[in-house]
């Protein structure tokens, strides 16, 4: 067993890891959230599966606190030679994906561009499988914590498309 200074830095340094990836999701998500519904959002059609406004705020949270523990989970297991490697390639899509994710109320709501949204919301899609299917390969708890969030953006998806369809 390592003497107890080792494990008590061990453990800052988990700390660390996780309040980095917490840090970075929830400033996606703060990005995201200063783009708020408004006016134009309350004028537009919706389909009837639109959920209420108060369901995306609980969801959302839960999704980044999701993604945030996979991130450490992945980057916390990076070992050394091609494991770190391999570590890496898991994350840059995880990259891609919280980028595309803040982009997206930037562009719904933002600049109003349903149909535009739309396209890059299928990007993100993809961005998240990607992750996903990385992260398998490496901790399938990981991948598992992304699944909600995969469920959750492609049924986004369809309501974004609808709400195109239903406004062009």
């Amino acid at each position: 067993m390592p003497p107890p200074a080792t494990r008590s830095g061990a453990a800052l340094r988990r700390i660390q890891s996780l309040a980095f990836f917490f840090a970075l999701v929830f400033a996606a998500g703060a990005f995201g959230a200063s783009f708020s519904p408004g006016p134009w959002y309350d004028g537009l059609e919706k389909p009837p599966w639109n959920p209420p406004a108060w369901v995306f705020g609980p969801v959302w949270t839960c999704l980044y606190v999701a993604m945030a523990i996979a991130a450490h989970r992945i980057w916390w297991r990076r070992g050394d030679g091609e494991r770190r490697r391999a570590t890496l390639r898991a994350l840059a899509p995880w990259g891609a994906q919280l980028l595309l994710n803040a982009l997206w109320s930037w562009l719904f709501f933002g600049l109003h561009q349903p149909t535009v949204a739309l396209a890059e919301m299928a990007l993100l899609l993809a961005a998240i499988a990607a992750t996903t299917r990385a992260f398998w390969r490496l901790d399938r708890t990981s991948a598992w914590l992304l699944v909600p969030y995969l469920v959750w953006v492609s049924y986004a998806l369809t309501l974004n498309a609808a709400i195109a369809w239903l406004n062009r």
